[in-house]
């Protein structure tokens, strides 16, 4: 037998990462659904406390069995990575609440080019026509799909606002953190995880109580409710991890572009085990057309020209200077 190529290797890797990624956020998602929708536990923010706190667990086990190697990142850097973060989960928890389902996916859509414009400034990338055709497939394809109502009202429009900056920034962050100080996505997860731990786990009882005018300790968790969100927490894990993985081997638009596969995971496994109801033409269509430019994208940005960084500028999102 062969050996492997070192291409072959990170071909393989990257595969591995994707599918990773893929499975664990659909799986957390769709057992997210049945956990609020189903049993009524509708405390997002402090689920997320929840998960960062399982997430923390997971890196301390890790660094003591000698698999994290210590690692150094300036606090400032964490500071501002913690708000962009903490700041994008409230941000798109309020859009939702705020806008209409249909303008909420409409400004999800909008991480991507606020993304491509980060990468333009700050990295000095340059696309190809076609990538750039591509990724307006994509967006096409998940838009005729998910889109339905929208209505726009001016707080709803702040708060996707706030949503889409700080998605777009939290996760070029983790790429630019990890690049810059030579993190890997244990090490990175080791110095933000408890962090977001902390802060969410303080916060989000009263977010949720502001958003859902329920209190959390006040909620009566049955059996199935504890093991939906031990579950949850485990699943998130994976989540966690596979995206620091993910971004930090690729790059953020990249994530987002071939992330939206989750989407149309999501939706088919929706109209599996939760009803047909919504299933259509359109929404067929739809799927086939983000797929389709997933496919292109792929293509499209591997080829030599279809997206490459013109320099290597050290810039930061927060001061703009080389």
């Amino acid at each position: 037998m062969a050996p492997v190529s070192k291409a072959e290797r990170k071909a393989l890797m990257d595969a591995g990462a994707w599918i990773f990624n893929v499975v664990t956020s659909v799986g957390i998602i769709m057992v997210n659904k049945a956990l609020m929708a189903t049993h009524g536990y509708s405390f997002a923010t402090t689920l997320t406390g929840l998960h960062f706190a399982t997430t923390t667990l997971m890196t301390v086990v890790m660094r003591w069995l000698g698999y994290v190697q210590p690692s150094h990142l300036p606090l400032p850097e964490l500071i501002k990575f913690m708000v962009f973060a903490n700041l994008s989960i409230v941000g798109m928890n309020v859009s939702l609440m705020w806008n209409s389902v249909g303008f909420y996916q409409i400004a999800k859509l909008c991480i991507i080019p606020v993304l491509c414009l980060f990468e333009v400034v700050f990295d000095n990338f340059r696309y190809s026509r076609g990538t750039k055709l591509s990724i307006m497939v994509v967006l096409l394809g998940v838009g005729v799909c998910t889109v339905s109502d929208v209505s726009i009202n001016t707080r709803g429009l702040a708060a996707a606002a706030v949503a889409v900056w700080s998605t777009a920034l939290q996760q070029y962050y983790v790429h630019y953190l990890q690049k810059k100080y030579s993190l890997g996505s244990f090490n990175l997860l080791g110095h933000t995880a408890p962090a977001q731990m902390a802060s969410l786990l303080v916060l989000g009882p009263f977010v949720d109580y502001w958003l859902t005018n329920k209190k959390v300790y006040s909620f009566d968790c049955s059996p199935i409710v504890i093991f939906f969100i031990v579950l949850s927490c485990i699943i998130a894990i994976g989540t966690n991890l596979s995206q620091f993985i993910c971004i930090g081997r690729f790059t953020a638009v990249s994530f987002q572009v071939l992330g939206h596969m989750k989407t149309i995971l999501v939706l088919i496994l929706g109209f599996i085990f939760f009803g047909k109801e919504g299933l259509n033409l359109q929404v067929a269509l739809g799927m086939l057309l983000a797929v389709v430019g997933m496919i292109w994208y792929g293509n499209a940005s591997s080829k030599p020209g279809g997206k490459e960084r013109l320099s290597h500028p050290e810039k930061s999102p927060e001061d703009g200077r080389v």
